[in-house]
């Protein structure tokens, strides 16, 4: 299922190696689950574009990857076929700003064998010596995108993000690769951590540099990683897409701006009665399980029906309703 690159692997080898080593960090975040404002998708982007990366471990994408529900891009000149974009599911060892390592695994969501690639990414987390497993994604939530994003910790470490309550106690919702690999690593007795980012669900098919800004501050907090061009690029395209969001609400319809500063008014509600002590303090209407779960199905099927990638809608196609 995955083959080692064996410079990659001496790499890593060598550092946790060190007597004064604790063993790595390792973030991970998959493309293809419901990611609500690519919110892993853009600090995974930044990541990997702000310092070289040492590949550690290549998955089999051929046995992992369905190419008729996926296709992966050709580009075609003239004449001829020129280039395939072959996808890539890899283990990479990078470099914080500080110079301390750690590992990213990330690429698309397997399409199959998910129990299967869960052993085997505990494997590699026993081999490299991973003290942490982290792994971070936005969903859509009932909140206006003019307070602050909220963040839901889980997995058997969640006190490394303190302040932060669950808004449900349980839910059925559809699953993940990265979520069976929390539970497996957990089961396991390895320290699991995930980040979950709320992203208003009006612009949640959009890019939303807030919620991977929130996320990205979380994991420093979490690791001590040091992620200061990450969180430039992301603060400055944050600014960026809140000015373009307000525009549009200028320009958009009343029925839109009605809902915004009804979103407002029962954050303020909740924000205000937690600062009571008294979360029924205010007669505010908060969404059941039931109603998450039909949120996160309803967010995945027009994924589904836009192909890969969430299309055009939200704030950066036509308006922040996706009109």
């Amino acid at each position: 299922m995955y083959v080692w690159e064996q410079s990659g692997l001496d790499a890593v080898d060598a550092i946790v190696g060190e007597p004064e080593s604790a063993g790595l960090v390792m973030l991970y975040h998959f493309e293809g689950f419901m990611d609500a404002g690519d919110t892993g998708e853009q600090i995974v982007e930044r990541l990997l574009d702000s310092q070289p990366s040492l590949t550690v471990a290549r998955f089999d994408v051929d046995r992992l990857i369905d190419y008729r529900a996926r296709r992966p891009m050709m580009t075609f000149r003239r004449d001829q076929w020129v280039a395939y974009e072959t996808p890539k599911l890899e283990l990479r060892l990078m470099r914080d700003a500080t110079g301390a390592p750690f590992l990213l695994l990330a690429g698309p969501e397997p399409d199959s064998e998910w129990e299967a690639f869960a052993s085997a990414v505990r494997e590699i987390v026993d081999r490299v010596r991973a003290r942490l497993a982290v792994n971070f994604h936005g969903i859509p939530m009932g909140v206006p995108h003019t307070r602050p994003v909220g963040l839901t910790p889980h997995g058997n470490r969640t006190e490394l993000i303190p302040g932060h309550r669950s808004m449900f106690d349980e839910a059925q919702v559809p699953g993940s690769a990265a979520a069976l690999i929390e539970l497996r690593l957990a089961e396991s007795g390895h320290d699991v951590l995930g980040v979950v980012a709320h992203v208003p669900h009006y612009i949640a098919r959009s890019t939303y540099p807030d919620a991977a800004l929130v996320v990205a501050e979380a994991i420093t907090s979490a690791t001590g990683l040091v992620l200061p061009e990450v969180a430039h690029q992301l603060r400055t395209e944050a600014l960026r897409t809140q000015n373009e969001i307000e525009r549009q609400l200028a320009e958009g319809d009343e029925e839109l701006v009605s809902v915004v500063r009804g979103l407002e008014q029962q954050y303020d509600a909740v924000a205000g009665a937690e600062s009571r002590g008294n979360l029924v303090a205010e007669p505010v209407e908060l969404p059941s399980a039931d109603e998450l779960g039909e949120v996160f199905e309803r967010f995945l099927a027009e994924r589904e029906g836009d192909g890969e990638g969430g299309g055009g809608g939200g704030a950066a196609g036509g308006g922040p309703a996706g009109r």
